[in-house]
C-alpha cells in the first residue's frame, strides 16, 4: 500500500512513471490502485481535473502539465528561459515552437507534416534538447497552445491543423479585410500594452481587481499599503461553484524582470490555504522562474507581461470586441 500524498505531487508521479499522457480517469486508476490519493467524493474526475486545469492557469509556462488532448495530459519538457551560450562554435537549442517553425521551414518545404515527425526531426538535428520521456505530445501541446492564444488575441497564428496530427505554417500574409483587421488587432495590442505602462500604481491594481472579477473570482478585495506584506489583491477562484481557491496576488508595474527575493517575499506573505501570484507588465528572471517551481515550498505562479495582454483582451478588459459581418460569395464563380 503506498503512502498518501498531496494530490498535485501524487498526479506528477503517476505521470513520471506512465512515461506518456495519461487520462484523468486513468490517472484516478493510477492514483487509488497504488494508494497515493484517498476520496470519498463523488466526482473524483472532476477533482483530479481542476487540480490540473488551476495549475496550468496558475503557473502558465511553469507548470508541469500539459494538456494534449480532451480530458487528457502529459508532463512538460523543460523549455529554458533563453537560448544558453555555446562556445563550441555549435548551434544553441532552441525552443519547441522555434524548432517546429524551422522545421517546417527548411524539410517540410511548406507541406503538412505530423508533429511526431516534426520533434523527431528536431531532436535529430539537435535543434531541442530534452530530459523528457513525451517529447512529442509536449511539442503538439505547444503549437495547440500557441494556435489557441494568437487567435484568442485576434493574430495571425504561426502554425494551423492540417489534419489529424498533422501541422503547417501560417500563409505569410492574410488578403484582403482579414489582414487589415489583424494588423488593426496588433496596433491595439501595442497601445494596450504602452497603456498598462503608463497607469498610476492604484489605478493598475484596479485592474488587475477587475479582471479577477471577470476570471470568476469572488471576495475580491484590495489590501491597504500598509502592512499587506507585498500583497496587493486578494480573492477566490470559483471553479464549477464547487471548487474554491484563495489568490493572494502582487502586482508589479515594472519594466525590469522580476527577481527571486521578489518570489520568496509574496510567498512569506500568504496566509493559511492561500496560493501566492505574481502578475507584472514585464517579465521573470531564471531565478525567479526556479524559486516559483520549488517544490518543497508554498505555490507562487507567474503571469508575465504576455500573459496579462492575454487575459485582458480574452475577457475584454481595457478593450473591447467590435463584431463585424464579413460576406463571401459561395457556391459562384469569383
Amino acid at each position: 500500500m503506498g503512502v498518501s500524498l498531496p494530490l498535485r505531487e501524487a498526479i506528477l508521479q503517476v505521470l513520471r512513471e506512465a512515461g506518456r499522457p495519461l487520462h484523468v480517469r486513468e490517472i484516478i486508476e493510477a492514483l487509488l490502485t497504488n494508494g497515493l490519493w484517498r476520496t470519498s467524493g463523488k466526482t473524483p474526475e472532476a477533482t483530479v481535473g481542476a487540480q490540473i486545469y488551476r495549475d496550468l492557469k496558475y503557473r502558465g509556462a511553469s507548470s508541469p502539465f500539459v494538456k494534449v488532448g480532451p480530458g487528457t495530459f502529459g508532463l512538460r519538457d523543460p523549455v529554458p528561459d533563453a537560448p544558453s551560450e555555446n562556445t563550441a562554435g555549435e548551434e544553441s537549442p532552441l525552443t519547441f515552437l522555434e524548432a517546429a517553425e524551422r522545421v517546417l521551414k527548411e524539410i517540410g518545404g511548406g507541406r503538412p507534416m505530423h508533429y511526431r515527425d516534426i520533434t523527431a526531426e528536431a531532436l535529430r538535428r539537435g535543434w531541442i534538447t530534452t530530459q523528457g520521456r513525451t517529447p512529442e505530445a509536449t511539442m503538439y501541446a505547444q503549437i495547440l497552445t500557441d494556435i489557441r492564444r494568437r487567435q484568442a488575441r485576434g493574430l495571425k497564428p504561426r502554425f494551423v491543423k492540417a489534419g489529424k496530427g498533422l501541422v503547417a505554417l501560417a500563409k505569410e500574409e492574410v488578403p484582403g479585410v482579414e489582414g487589415l483587421i489583424q494588423d488593426h488587432n496588433r496596433k491595439v495590442e501595442k497601445a494596450l500594452k504602452k497603456a498598462l505602462h503608463a497607469m498610476g500604481w492604484a489605478d493598475f491594481e484596479q485592474l488587475i481587481a477587475q479582471l479577477f472579477g471577470e476570471m470568476g473570482f469572488e471576495e475580491i478585495e484590495m489590501t491597504p499599503k500598509q502592512g499587506d506584506g507585498g500583497i496587493d489583491v486578494r480573492g477566490t477562484l470559483v471553479v464549477a461553484g464547487a471548487i474554491r481557491v484563495r489568490i493572494a496576488a502582487q502586482v508589479k508595474r515594472w519594466q525590469r524582470n522580476i527577481q527571486a527575493p521578489v518570489v520568496q517575499q509574496v510567498r512569506g506573505s500568504l496566509g493559511a490555504h492561500e496560493q501566492g501570484l505574481i502578475i507584472t507588465t514585464s517579465g521573470f528572471s531564471k531565478g525567479a522562474r526556479e524559486e516559483a517551481r520549488r517544490p518543497d515550498a508554498a505555490p507562487v505562479a507567474l503571469m508575465d507581461g504576455e500573459q496579462l495582454v492575454d487575459l485582458l483582451i480574452e475577457h475584454e478588459v481595457g478593450v473591447r470586441r467590435t463584431p463585424f459581418d464579413l460576406l463571401q460569395l459561395e457556391g459562384f464563380p469569383a
